[in-house]
């Protein structure tokens, strides 16, 4: 923050908004972030498990060490609640929650619902840690091509 002071003092003025993080926003930054989230599986919305495996969130492990991800939550804006069960995810690496059933793996995890969770026309997409602290989150609107990056 005070090198937003000193380059508002240099340049005259204090109402200068720089697209930096300040302090606490880059403490409060997660390892583990939205990546992709594929809310509009292609094709006919006809209930199948492979069209429910279509729609999916990806995320990512951006830090250097590897995160237990035991507990952890992704909850859309109904209350859809995905819980991880015993997991952890490697520095650099994906995983995908699909909506569907399927064998969990060490990049595909299987929520196990037998309905759409994630809204064509906008939802929110929220990551919370076993203690429920925010982590991350990435929402859309209507009219979008079904997938989004975060």
């Amino acid at each position: 923050m005070r090198y937003r002071a000193m380059l508002a003092a240099l340049l005259g003025s204090t109402a200068l908004i720089l697209p930096f993080a300040t302090d606490a926003q880059a403490a409060t930054t997660s390892q583990i972030q939205f990546r992709l989230i594929y809310y509009n599986s292609p094709g006919p919305d006809d209930g199948s498990n492979s069209s429910l495996n279509a729609e999916y969130v990806t995320l990512k492990n951006t830090g250097t060490t590897s995160r237990n991800l035991t507990g952890w939550t992704v909850e859309d804006l109904a209350g859809h609640v995905y819980t991880f069960g015993n997991f952890t995810l490697r520095p650099g690496w994906k995983v995908r929650i699909h909506t569907g059933r399927g064998t969990n793996t060490s990049t595909n995890r299987y929520w196990g619902r037998r309905a759409y969770v994630w809204n064509n026309d906008g939802d929110k997409a929220k990551l919370h840690t076993a203690a429920g602290t925010w982590k991350d989150s990435c929402a859309w609107g209507s009219g979008g091509p079904g997938f989004l990056y975060c």
